[in-house]
């Protein structure tokens, strides 16, 4: 992607952005006690693949009320997890690929604990998970912006990383880790990691609504003003700062 000497214009796109999501969705803020550990949020994210977050939420929180450790659930038999897990989209998957994970923080940690990431910065922090078996650009993000760590980090969903997408703000074809190193130098400077939390819960809203894989209600979308596809489908013009084309 190619972006033009000075300011971003992505970045004011964003900023018109957001209090449009507001108005149509209302504040999506996640409560003090809301803001989870680290090693709990990296469990919800190896066993959430498809699946909605309050149904991987129970699950996660299932899963230590009946061994009482993240070191416990690392020794659980497959078999065991498969079936707590049995409302996951993918209960196999989810179980093999925790079990894998967790086992490898206790070969290099010694124990289900996340505590090191936080002396280290932003970018190291989620290199280090990136490590781990089945983890990813999503689920590193997540880990250091959803929880106590409360890191500016984009967690990119395929809901999220679509829209972006469809707007011009990334590559059209971009996966979630390019997507993820394309967007965040145009993040507002001024949002804090709570607003990056809030905005993807937004973003990921419009992706289940109006903005679906295979249909786009650009007419009634929110973000409809400020994308490049809405306006070829409407017919009108874009507001506000142009964002640069994709490559």
């Amino acid at each position: 992607m190619q972006l033009p000497l000075g300011p971003d214009p992505r970045t004011e796109t964003l900023r018109r952005l957001q209090p449009l999501l507001v108005q149509r969705f209302g504040r999506i803020e996640r409560a003090a006690a809301q803001w989870r550990r680290p090693e709990w949020v990296l469990v919800q994210g190896l066993i959430g693949a498809r699946t909605k977050s309050p149904i991987s939420n129970a699950a996660a929180d299932r899963l230590l009320t009946r061994y009482g450790s993240w070191e416990a659930v690392a020794e659980a038999p497959l078999d065991e997890l498969r079936e707590l897990l049995a409302a996951q989209t993918y209960p196999n998957v989810a179980a093999e690929r925790l079990k894998r994970a967790l086992q490898a923080v206790v070969a290099e940690r010694g124990a289900v604990d996340l505590a090191h990431l936080e002396p280290l910065d932003t970018q190291a922090a989620m290199a280090w998970l990136e490590t781990l078996p089945g983890v990813g650009r999503k689920i590193a993000a997540g880990v250091v912006n959803a929880s106590a760590l409360d890191r500016k980090a984009l967690v990119l969903d395929g809901h999220h990383t679509r829209i972006l997408q469809r707007m011009g703000l990334v590559p059209p074809k971009a996966d979630t880790a390019r997507a993820y190193e394309a967007i965040m130098p145009a993040m507002p400077p001024e949002w804090s990691a709570a607003d990056y939390d809030e905005h993807h819960l937004l973003m990921k809203k419009v992706g289940q609504t109006t903005c679906r894989p295979s249909h786009r209600d650009c007419p009634i979308c929110p973000a409809q003003a400020l994308c490049r596809t809405g306006q070829g489908r409407t017919g009108q013009a874009r507001t506000g700062p142009a964002p640069p084309a994709g490559a």
